[in-house]
């Protein structure tokens, strides 16, 4: 119960042994009203505001029913194996005032969220509390600090407010992965921006053999592998609350070996892969109905999010250069995140 594990601090884990996912306060509530706030009349104001609203719960942001599957999987493990520490631990990441605490404390208790760890840095960046924490996956509304994050190494992803939420499962986490620039690194993706799709297929179809590199995302996959295990080990392969899948706008024949090979050679298991051949994505998660969903490529971002998934971008690779050019200029501001 929760009374337990607020009187009980070993039945938090430690950062070394958790799963940690780094969720920004933008993310997991709506703030959009506090933002223009803070955007227009600037911080006095929003601090102001905040404090006078602080019995007022937020509502869910894009995050929420991720952090809330996380933590369905987190009571069967703990049936399981009462005594792991192998758990996911999420840890609110904020550079809010301190100030804003008491509201954001308010609003998970209101929403009964299991959310112990709070990092208010007061307008530093977050990336050095990342590292100490061990941090497995960090989720932001601020593609500046995403980038921050992944260049150090952190598997990070910016997050979109789909514009309507689809309904997702409360009992299975699903997630759902791009290939190339998230799992594996750019490097097929670079032959097709350079060559085109002839080049590209051949250049496959020559390598089939040879393994991808990680890309960034790899870790976080190989994390809920290393949970999905567990429930294999006491029997529950078909009943496990955690699923994995890879949608990819490769196609199957030419070039999905090196994909799936790849993946073996890491030992991750994916549960479904979907190869779409330049499909669109969106129609496919809609199906699946995942919590999240990683691409590198904001086209198949914002095509997800219009039909209702949580997408998230991961701004890594070849991709990513036209886009900086382009939003470089719109992200000068440092809004609380």
């Amino acid at each position: 119960s929760r009374e337990n594990a607020e009187t009980d601090p070993t039945m938090h884990p430690k950062p070394e042994n958790a799963i940690t996912i780094g969720v920004s306060a933008r993310v997991l509530f709506n703030m959009e009203k506090e933002q223009h706030i803070y955007e227009q009349q600037g911080m006095e104001e929003y601090i102001k505001y905040q404090v006078e609203h602080e019995t007022q719960p937020f509502s869910p942001g894009p995050a929420f029913s991720f952090v809330k599957a996380l933590e369905a999987v987190n009571t069967r493990l703990r049936e399981l194996y009462p005594d792991s520490e192998e758990l996911f631990d999420v840890v609110l990441m904020t550079n809010n005032h301190a100030y804003v605490g008491l509201r954001l404390i308010n609003t998970i208790n209101h929403h009964e969220l299991f959310i112990e760890r709070f990092c208010m840095t007061g307008g530093n960046s977050p990336i050095g509390y990342l590292k100490a924490y061990h941090t497995n996956l960090y989720l932001s509304a601020d593609p500046v600090k995403v980038r921050e994050a992944l260049e150090e190494g952190i598997a990070a992803a910016t997050m979109f407010t789909p514009e309507k939420m689809t309904e997702v499962s409360e009992t299975q986490l699903r997630v759902a992965f791009d290939g190339d620039a998230v799992l594996f690194s750019d490097e097929s993706e670079r032959i097709y921006k350079a060559h085109g799709l002839d080049k590209f297929f051949e250049h496959e179809k020559a390598h089939e053999n040879k393994l991808l590199d990680h890309g960034p995302l790899k870790g976080f996959l190989e994390a809920l592998g290393k949970l999905q295990k567990k429930f294999y080990a006491k029997g529950q392969r078909m009943d496990c609350p955690i699923r994995t899948y890879l949608v990819t706008a490769r196609s199957a024949a030419s070039s999905g070996t090196r994909a799936l090979k790849t993946l073996r050679s890491w030992g991750l298991e994916i549960d479904e892969a979907l190869f779409l051949a330049g499909a669109p994505k969106g129609p496919m998660l809609e199906k699946i109905r995942p919590h999240i969903f990683f691409d590198d490529q904001l086209f198949h971002v914002e095509g997800a999010a219009e039909m209702g998934t949580v997408a998230c971008h991961v701004p890594y690779g070849i991709a990513q250069r036209v886009i900086k050019r382009e939003t470089h200029d719109k992200e000068t501001s440092s809004a609380p995140k």
